[in-house]
């Protein structure tokens, strides 16, 4: 029987890990503490959206200065806007917030005590918080976006400042701070960005302490090697390779970064799948061109690349390989491209994609699989499990959605035997509720045999020979009993004492697991047995 897995080794550990792309940060030379405020960015790409739902990739991360341990990681459901160490308390305020796209400015107050690690949002009602400032040991300037853009055109350029006073601010409680005490004029503020200065700063830091800042961030795919080698997609990085001695071995960058990893039937190479979004230039919107490159193991070699003319998923299975494009809102039947060593063959026709609905990436997959919709106009209706032969036709196995008045959205899965287990959440006009997301076992005919129900949707699983590993955005990572489905063991992952959240993980040849996480970090954990 597994017990709970052991962090052996960190790949692409490096400071400031925790907190992704960092926005601003401030130094407290009375207590030699370092504040840094980031993202770590969303959990979703073209290519899947799910597991985003009751996501927030806004961290401030509180170091020591001089060894830039992480002593304090909090989160945060806004944008971080402004840091400010008190002048004698062992406290940090931090402003929060952002404009909702709609009408309104919303955000927090968040009062961090780093004696005790807790965290009180002190604003009676959502604001805006562009800029915190202690005045003195008792009094703290806010400076507050409108409440909204409501008749205003200026307001993305207005504040308001107050000043707050409390005798004990280590005592002030959840929404202590009324409307009254922030009734203000409005008048120009200046939001000033600040990430390029933060950047210096940290790189300045860690070269101080005699460290590097890399600045890794999402590590969307990770496999393990015969040899011990491990391959990995991230940000930045199409796809890289690390050395059983854990130096890395290479790199191919990439505008955007490799989402997904596929190994390639020859055993020496493997797919690699980059992101494209689109962007602004001028008045316009550009997406640069797909890339979907083969990579010699061995040596980081692209060998070739693939030029399908749209965005695509990669799919798993079968000694092909195979493409579903992502259609981009196109009405046209879509077709899986397939391809052999010397040829380019029109596979089954699959409806269009939907990243919400359509994401099935099946690992240690016999065949390929996809999920497949029965309505052209409304292609997430009616989704069906199902597999491609050999001959290239599609066999429809049995609906997604094992429950009929619920729909179902995609996840990842893995194949074990003759059944597929596999993860996703149900569609709530409210939202992802609670008891929403699930791992399920069905055999080939439809049969469930086992489901778990969970709050958090999941980012990514794999199976060995009787456990299933199910990793979430919450940061939990779950071993499931194979046969039963009942839980083995359940942890929260960490790095050395601070959490961090699993976006992709593989069961390695060795028997240890790897873990990719938000930011930027693979972990090699051992499973006892």
């Amino acid at each position: 029987m597994t017990s709970v897995p052991i962090v052996r080794r960190v790949l692409g550990d490096g400071p400031f890990a925790e907190i992704g792309e960092p926005a601003l940060a401030v130094i407290d030379d009375r207590s030699r503490m370092v504040a840094v405020g980031g993202d770590l960015g969303a959990v979703q790409w073209n290519g899947s959206g799910t597991a985003d739902s009751r996501w927030t990739g806004h961290r401030i991360g509180v170091y020591e200065r001089d060894a830039l341990r992480c002593r304090h990681l909090v989160r945060s459901w806004y944008p971080i806007r402004s840091l400010a160490f008190h002048p004698v308390l062992p406290l940090l305020a931090v402003g929060t917030g952002r404009y909702d796209g709609g009408c309104s400015f919303e955000g927090e107050l968040l009062l961090i005590h780093l004696d005790s690690r807790n965290v009180v949002s002190a604003l009676q009602h959502p604001r805006e918080v562009l800029s915190v400032e202690w005045r003195s040991e008792t009094a703290l300037r806010l400076v507050l976006a409108p409440c909204d853009d409501w008749e205003n055109p200026h307001a993305h350029e207005q504040g308001h400042t107050a000043v707050v006073t409390r005798a004990g601010w280590g005592a002030v409680e959840r929404r202590a701070i009324g409307a009254e005490e922030l009734a203000a004029p409005a008048e120009p503020a200046v939001q000033p960005d600040h990430s390029a200065e933060t950047r210096r700063l940290l790189a300045d830091l860690a070269d101080a302490a005699g460290q590097q800042w890399s600045g890794r961030r999402r590590v969307w795919a990770v496999e393990g090697m015969e040899d011990g080698r491990v391959l990995a997609a991230l940000d930045g990085v199409l796809a890289e390779s690390w050395l059983p001695s854990g130096d890395r071995q290479w790199a191919v960058e990439d505008e955007e970064g490799g989402r997904q990893l596929v190994l390639a039937s020859d055993g020496t190479s493997v797919w690699a799948n980059a992101e494209r979004r689109s962007r602004r230039k001028g008045r316009h919107w550009e997406t640069s061109a797909p890339r979907l490159a083969r990579i010699a193991i061995d040596a980081g070699q692209v060998l070739e690349t693939l030029s399908p003319g749209v965005c695509a998923v990669l799919i798993t299975g079968g000694q092909r390989t195979i493409l579903r494009p992502m259609d981009g809102g196109s009405k046209r039947p879509a077709r899986l491209m397939m391809y052999d060593l010397d040829s380019t063959v029109d596979g089954p026709e699959v409806g269009r994609y939907d990243l919400f609905n359509h994401g099935f990436a099946v690992r240690s997959a016999s065949r390929p699989y996809v999920l497949v919709g029965t309505d052209l106009d409304k292609p997430h209706k009616d989704k069906w499990i199902a597999a491609v032969g050999d001959d290239g036709t599609l066999r429809r196995l049995f609906p997604h959605s094992w429950v009929p008045q619920e729909h179902h959205f995609g996840g990842p899965a893995v194949e074990i035997g003759q059944s597929l287990v596999y993860a996703g959440t149900v569609h709530h006009g409210h939202g992802l509720q609670p008891g929403g997301a699930y791992v399920v076992r069905r055999s080939l005919n439809g049969a469930v045999q086992w489901q778990y129900r969970t709050d958090h949707p999941a980012t990514a699983l794999d199976a060995d020979e009787d456990t299933v590993y199910v990793a979430y955005n919450s940061g939990a990572l779950t071993a499931l009993d194979a046969d039963n489905g009942s839980v083995r063991w359940h942890t929260e992952l960490e790095v050395g004492g601070a959490p961090t959240t699993a976006l992709s993980l593989a069961v390695a040849p060795q028997g240890h697991l790897l873990v990719g996480t938000v930011d930027g970090r693979i972990l090699e954990c051992s499973l006892r047995r």
